[in-house]
């Protein structure tokens, strides 16, 4: 596994892949890199302007025609209106779900719903998402829901009891480190009850270690600080970060790699998981708390009014 590169992912003809956030970084770079292999890719993203220009980058490379799904994962309505469109368009036929989208560590803000911005975007959009997919997924056995996690889930516990920091203090970090902490949580759940309802889908997760992405520049914006703190923010964060085509490594693995379990979870095989090709990485093992993941489970659903599924 160590040794998987992209030239290794398979033909992918005949498959239909849904990428969220795939106007930029990881997300923009898989859905080329499928493309390329024959998907048919859907560019799901909130900007339409940035979306048609990343639907023209992946167009130049493409076997397939790829198409541009409006979706804006903090707002519910947006996400049932993508999932209908995605249904339609795919006559319930969806290999590849990438939950990719997300954002990182900006002040406490909430979503038009009434989530905090991160678990809202991050995590329960997300799963509605997935959940409201479930029907298009099912029909094809052997899809895969790949879900982006963050080495940053080692960094707390979730609570349940109070997700969108209601009564809680909230920080920038401690609210990303929930976010992804329930990204793993869901997957895993998600596996349990695929398993139990002997569906022929696998759910699975990656993580990218540190890459050179928006989402570090973009927390530095959202605080309003002078251009120059932004502009070092980002030459620093591409310092230390690997490129995002090595960075989206892990999750094309989890998206196409044979052999592929359920509940599996990639990242990179360097130190500490930083940087590399891509390997089975470590969870937290409060990741692997099932109690947690069932108390999410049905949290998620009442926060989002959308069926779980399976049941």
């Amino acid at each position: 596994m160590t040794a998987w590169t992209e030239a290794d992912i398979p033909d992918q003809h005949g498959r239909t892949v849904l990428i969220t956030g795939a106007n930029s970084g990881l997300g923009l770079h898989s859905a080329r890199a499928l493309a390329t292999r024959g998907a048919r890719v859907l560019l799901a993203c909130r900007s339409a302007e940035r979306g048609r220009d990343a639907l023209a980058r992946v167009r130049a490379e493409a076997d397939v025609e790829p198409e541009l799904v409006e979706l804006d994962l903090a707002d519910l309505g947006s996400v049932r209106k993508a999932a209908e469109d995605v249904r339609e368009r795919s006559e319930d036929s969806l290999d590849v779900l990438m939950n990719n989208a997300g954002v990182m560590a900006p002040p406490k803000q909430w979503t038009g719903d009434g989530f905090e911005l991160q678990i809202g975007t991050n995590h329960l959009g997300h799963a509605a998402l997935t959940w409201l997919l479930m029907p298009a997924l099912r029909s094809r056995p052997g899809s895969r829901v790949v879900t982006l996690s963050s080495l940053a889930h080692h960094g707390c516990h979730l609570d349940t009891e109070d997700p969108n920091f209601r009564s809680r203090h909230y920080t920038p970090f401690r609210g990303y480190s929930q976010s992804k902490l329930a990204n793993l949580l869901f997957m895993l759940e998600l596996d349990r009850r695929v398993r139990h309802s002997n569906l022929k889908v696998i759910s699975v997760a990656a993580h990218p270690g540190m890459t050179e992405t928006e989402l570090a520049t973009n927390s530095v914006r959202a605080r309003s600080l002078p251009a120059a703190v932004t502009s070092t923010a980002g030459a620093i964060n591409k310092l230390i970060s690997q490129p995002t085509d090595q960075g989206a490594l892990p999750q094309l693995c989890a998206a196409t790699a044979p052999g592929v379990r359920g509940g599996d979870y990639f990242g990179p095989s360097g130190f500490g998981e930083m940087r590399g090709r891509p390997k089975r990485a470590k969870m937290h093992r409060a990741a692997t708390e099932e109690r947690t993941a069932a108390q999410l489970w049905k949290v998620t659903s009442e926060l989002t009014g959308v069926r779980p599924e399976p049941v």
